[in-house]
């Protein structure tokens, strides 16, 4: 696609590709004849054609040349035009000397190729290249004119290059033409993708973002809020290490870690909270750092989640290279256990920071507990040869991890395995009381789900796209055949068969023949204009005919006459048959126009062997007919074997260059907005805590802490797949309260509505405030109706309000005017309200 003016890929490819090919088909040919003109030349004038003809071969040479090693601008246009034109001059002013039919033909054909290349080498400048057309003109009038004995000129020559002309520019402007729709097509498709990829790009980083934040500054304020720990020494250097992990730039990294020196940094924690580990570790274990430093932080999440839950001290850690390159990770304890199955989906410690960073970097983690039989969690790791790994993380570990779902009543334990990097993919869910394995593929049980990884969809896409652009030169190389066959066919053959009906012996069977070559157009040319290929009964019948038309003119034409004005269909047979094997390789074409030529060369033979000028002549013939026809089959297939792979090859890059560049720029500014949400309230906490300006044993900054880990909860449910997101969030900030001691009571009125999720951010945030500030009860109130939507909270035994723990969410609100809030205090209880009014839908007025 032609974007503000440049070429795309799979044009800027043909381009490149037919001018190649011309030069290399004119220089050819030119050569030969040149070669061909100074054998049968008269032994007097060969210093007089060895002048004409070796200037134009060297410039060919020169021009073949420039194809490698162009040359310094701006010299090459102009000097390159001029060697090009100075070819078709020299090649005509060679015909007098040269003389006799044997030198006509020779320069008859090379001006008519060269004509023809011409319009390829030039493609892209066409008035360069009808200029020159017009040099071959004029080549071909000098030639007639000075080597005929009235100087007379003969037009039928002069009308047969023009038509050439015609036919090659036509030719190229449809290939180009399919090529630009290939080309825009394809960047319709890549924008689609792009955006996908850069979709995908960013939910990945938002996981992986919330999952920091969950692990290092939620778990801090929670652990504030709840003031349980009488040692607050460890305090200040987790708060500066969670400031460090919150404004590190997410980004991809491409480097290796040693897993094993990993492991051994896996804090044990502080005081009674320490869980002493056990380690038995083979190392090294080198692997690349994305899922390395996944299993380090899921580690180390599991084992704060041993300190806080499992009711034992104590753990084993293991970790081994399997068979295959893969890497095994174990951790181990004998506590109390917990149902897995019971886990809500909103929790964040096994399902964000365990399986959610392992599903990143196509890996696995299996967590099998039950209640009383302690748990093992398990990571395992596949090098799979080089497929691209999931984003890394892009962080040092620096802080304990908290979080830990809690164990969850009694029931059966059972062991949840997350395979891949999508949801959908094989769970496999183990009972050991059944002793029985099942396995459930897909969203839905008894459905298979293949999920490929992101080497395979692109190499799956790339193919896609190689297909496509084929298919689009495919057609563009049917219709310039076509249209070669139909023109040449109704215009030169036509009138050569018209002209010469005495002839032939008899006539009819080449009248007949002719009515049968536009059968063949119009059967291959039906299923080409419908956009199908044809079908293979067709082509078979096809190519018959287009043989039996062969033999059938060639049997039944004098042969002195073969392959001169009289033979019509000698020329054309061979633009039919490229018609119709334009999608097969080269070779078929080939052995097809040797059946052609090995036809005519019977009937000629047949009549007995024809003297060596007569010889020369058609081979002459052929060679400027069969040999351009095999040249022009060559460049085709060239086309759709190769220039449409490198087409694709060449478009994937250039798109995943713009992908990244379009993920670089929305991970920048999606960096920036969460780190400029998170200046006015969590970041002033950590720098306080981090530097020892506020005291945990301070019961204000307490509350703050627990309002601001109330609003990550909230966060932190937002990407739930639920079907009341709202209550969802309101949920994670009840819990948060409830950890904290307080008793909440949650009401629900009216139907449930959709509510963006920005609207639900300022309904939910003074709830979490109030919740926050509340030591003892609250009532929360959740009111639906058709035009609005009401969230209130009421905090009982409530601390006084804090200004700075609403004052973001107040500057937002000022920007969104459909958002209300009413706080009221009395007493010690707090009474907060948000209020949002549905935007009316639009009324259809009546008659």
């Amino acid at each position: 696609m032609r974007r503000g003016g440049h070429e795309g890929t799979s044009e800027r490819l043909v381009n490149r590709t037919v001018e190649r090919y011309g030069v290399w088909l004119r220089s050819t040919v030119v050569l030969l004849c040149g070669a061909l003109g100074l054998v049968w030349a008269d032994a007097a004038d060969v210093p007089l054609a060895l002048a004409l003809l070796a200037p134009a071969v060297l410039a060919c040479g020169v021009r073949l040349w420039a194809l490698r090693r162009p040359l310094p601008l701006p010299i090459p246009l102009a000097l390159l035009w001029t060697l090009d034109a100075a070819v078709v001059l020299l090649m005509g002013l060679s015909q007098p000397v040269l003389d006799g039919e044997g030198g006509n033909a020779m320069v008859e054909v090379a001006v008519g190729i060269s004509v023809i290349a011409f319009q390829f080498e030039w493609a892209t400048r066409p008035m360069a290249g009808a200029a020159l057309a017009g040099a071959g003109v004029v080549a071909c009038v000098l030639g007639d004119v000075l080597s005929s004995s009235e100087h007379d000129l003969d037009v039928v020559p002069l009308v047969r290059v023009l038509i050439q002309v015609g036919l090659s520019r036509a030719g190229y402007l449809i290939v180009r033409a399919r090529a630009r729709a290939a080309d825009r097509s394809a960047a319709v498709r890549a924008a689609l993708r792009r955006e996908a990829d850069v979709a995908a790009a960013r939910r990945a980083t938002e996981r992986e973002y919330l999952a920091t934040l969950h692990d290092t500054a939620s778990a801090t304020l929670l652990m504030v809020s709840q003031g349980d720990s009488r040692d607050w020494s460890w305090l200040p250097p987790r708060a500066r290490q969670d400031l460090e992990a919150l404004s590190a730039m997410p980004g991809f990294e491409t480097g290796s870690v040693d897993l094993a020196a990993l492991l051994g940094c896996v804090p044990e924690g502080e005081g009674q909270a320490r869980v002493r580990l056990t380690t038995h570790i083979e190392g090294p274990l080198t692997m690349p750092s994305g899922p390395g430093l996944a299993i380090f932080n899921g580690v180390r999440e599991a084992v704060t989640n041993v300190s806080r839950h499992a009711g034992v001290r104590e753990a084993e850690l293991r970790a081994w290279r399997e068979e295959g390159n893969g890497v095994v990770v174990e951790l181990s304890d004998a506590g109390r256990g917990f149902d897995p199955d019971s886990v809500p989906v909103r929790r964040r410690g096994i399902s964000g920071s365990i399986i959610g960073r392992m599903r990143a970097v196509e890996g696995t983690a299996s967590i099998i507990s039950r209640p009383g039989a302690g748990t093992r969690v398990r990571w395992r790791w596949q090098d799979r040869g080089g497929v691209p790994q999931g984003h890394d993380h892009g962080r040092v570990p620096q802080a304990h991890d908290h979080g830990r779902v809690p164990p969850a009543g009694d029931g059966v334990g059972q062991a949840t395995e997350v395979r891949g990097p999508a949801a959908g993919q094989a769970t496999e869910v183990r009972g050991p009381a059944a002793g029985q394995a099942t396995e459930v593929r897909g969203p839905a049980a008894g459905q298979a789900t293949e999920v490929r990884g992101p080497a395979a969809r692109t190499r799956a896409e790339h193919t896609a796209a190689v297909r496509f652009i084929r298919g689009q030169l495919l057609i563009g190389a049917q219709l310039v055949a076509l249209l070669i066959c139909l023109v040449w066919q109704f215009t030169i053959s036509l009138r050569r068969l018209v002209a010469h009906q005495d002839v032939y012996h008899p006539a009819w069977p080449q009248t007949a023949a002719f009515v049968c070559l536009v059968a063949v157009a119009a059967a291959g040319g039906a299923s080409l204009l419908r956009g199908r290929r044809i079908p293979p009964g067709v082509r078979g019948w096809c190519l018959g005919s287009v043989l039996a038309v062969s033999a059938v003119s060639a049997y039944t034409l004098p042969p002195h006459h073969a392959t001169g004005p009289a033979d019509w269909a000698f020329g054309v047979v061979g633009w039919h048959a490229l018609f119709l094997l334009a999608d097969l390789r080269v070779r078929w074409y080939a052995a097809f126009l040797g059946a052609h030529i090995g036809i005519n060369a019977a009937a000629v033979v047949g009549h007995g062997a024809p003297a060596a000028a007569e010889a020369a002549v058609l081979g002459i013939a052929t060679v400027g007919s069969c040999g351009l026809q095999f040249a022009i089959g060559a460049l085709m297939t060239h086309l759709l074997r190769d220039t449409a792979p490198a087409a694709g090859s060449a478009a994937a890059r250039e798109e995943e260059l713009r992908t990244r560049e379009r993920i670089h720029e929305h991970l920048q500014s999606d960096h920036k907005e969460r780190y400029r949400a998170l200046t006015a309230t969590t970041v002033p906490l950590l720098v306080g805590l981090g530097h020892g300006v506020l005291s945990p044993h301070d019961e204000e900054v307490r509350l703050r802490c627990g309002v601001e880990g109330a609003r990550m909860r909230r966060l932190f449910a937002e990407g739930d797949a639920v079907a009341d997101p709202l209550l969802n969030e309101l949920r994670a900030c009840v819990e948060v309260a409830e950890h904290q001691g307080v008793t909440v009571s949650l009401a629900v009125r009216g139907q449930p509505g959709e509510v963006p999720v920005e609207i639900r951010r300022e309904l939910i945030d003074p709830v979490a405030v109030t919740l926050g500030r509340t030591r003892s009860t609250a009532r929360v109130t959740v009111v639906w109706t058709p035009g609005a939507v009401r969230v209130s909270a009421v905090g009982v035994d409530c601390a006084d309000d804090c200004t700075e723990a609403a004052a973001v969410p107040a500057q937002r609100r000022a920007a969104d005017p459909q958002v209300s809030v009413v706080r009221t205090r009395r007493g010690e209880s707090m009474w907060a309200e948000a209020s949002w009014s549905r935007p009316a839908s639009p009324e259809v007025a009546l008659p």
